[in-house]
Protein backbone atom coordinates (compact mmCIF):
# COMPACT_ATOMS: atom_id res chain seq x y z
CA UNK A 1 0.00 0.00 0.00
CA UNK A 2 1.65 3.02 -0.82
CA UNK A 3 2.28 5.89 1.85
CA UNK A 4 0.75 9.20 1.55
CA UNK A 5 3.70 11.18 2.40
CA UNK A 6 5.47 9.41 -0.80
CA UNK A 7 5.16 10.10 -4.44
CA UNK A 8 5.22 7.38 -7.02
CA UNK A 9 6.14 7.95 -10.51
CA UNK A 10 4.44 5.18 -13.19
CA UNK A 11 4.16 4.74 -16.59
CA UNK A 12 0.87 4.74 -18.17
CA UNK A 13 -0.85 2.45 -20.76
CA UNK A 14 -0.43 4.98 -23.31
CA UNK A 15 3.33 5.38 -22.57
CA UNK A 16 3.47 8.68 -20.72
CA UNK A 17 4.38 8.89 -16.73
CA UNK A 18 2.21 9.52 -14.01
CA UNK A 19 3.20 11.37 -10.34
CA UNK A 20 0.89 10.83 -7.98
CA UNK A 21 1.11 11.61 -4.63
CA UNK A 22 0.81 8.22 -2.07
CA UNK A 23 -3.34 7.04 -2.01
CA UNK A 24 -3.95 9.57 -4.72
CA UNK A 25 -6.78 8.58 -6.92
CA UNK A 26 -5.36 10.85 -9.45
CA UNK A 27 -2.27 12.10 -10.67
CA UNK A 28 -0.89 15.52 -9.81
CA UNK A 29 0.70 15.58 -13.15
CA UNK A 30 1.06 13.75 -16.10
CA UNK A 31 4.36 13.97 -18.49
CA UNK A 32 5.71 12.53 -21.39
CA UNK A 33 9.34 11.18 -20.32
CA UNK A 34 9.62 9.66 -16.75
CA UNK A 35 12.74 12.19 -16.45
CA UNK A 36 9.87 15.44 -16.54
CA UNK A 37 7.18 12.95 -14.20
CA UNK A 38 10.36 13.00 -11.99
CA UNK A 39 11.14 16.42 -11.94
CA UNK A 40 7.02 17.66 -11.73
CA UNK A 41 6.99 15.51 -8.47
CA UNK A 42 10.15 17.41 -6.55
CA UNK A 43 8.44 20.48 -8.03
CA UNK A 44 5.32 19.70 -6.52
CA UNK A 45 6.71 18.24 -3.16
CA UNK A 46 10.85 19.04 -2.47
CA UNK A 47 11.17 16.99 0.24
CA UNK A 48 8.87 13.84 -0.24
CA UNK A 49 10.48 10.35 -1.12
CA UNK A 50 10.06 9.88 -4.33
CA UNK A 51 9.65 6.53 -5.87
CA UNK A 52 10.05 5.19 -9.60
CA UNK A 53 8.74 2.31 -11.55
CA UNK A 54 10.94 0.36 -13.05
CA UNK A 55 10.25 -0.27 -16.76
CA UNK A 56 12.75 -2.36 -18.08
CA UNK A 57 14.71 -5.72 -16.64
CA UNK A 58 18.31 -4.86 -15.03
CA UNK A 59 20.84 -6.71 -13.27
CA UNK A 60 19.81 -5.20 -9.86
CA UNK A 61 15.90 -5.20 -10.40
CA UNK A 62 13.66 -5.94 -12.08
CA UNK A 63 10.04 -4.37 -13.84
CA UNK A 64 7.90 -5.11 -10.89
CA UNK A 65 10.31 -2.97 -8.31
CA UNK A 66 10.44 0.50 -7.45
CA UNK A 67 13.34 2.60 -7.09
CA UNK A 68 14.83 6.04 -6.26
CA UNK A 69 15.41 7.95 -8.96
Amino acid sequence: MPKNDQWYVERNDDGKYSAKKGGAQRASAVENTQAAAIERAKEIDPKAPIHVERVRDTDVGSRDKWRKP
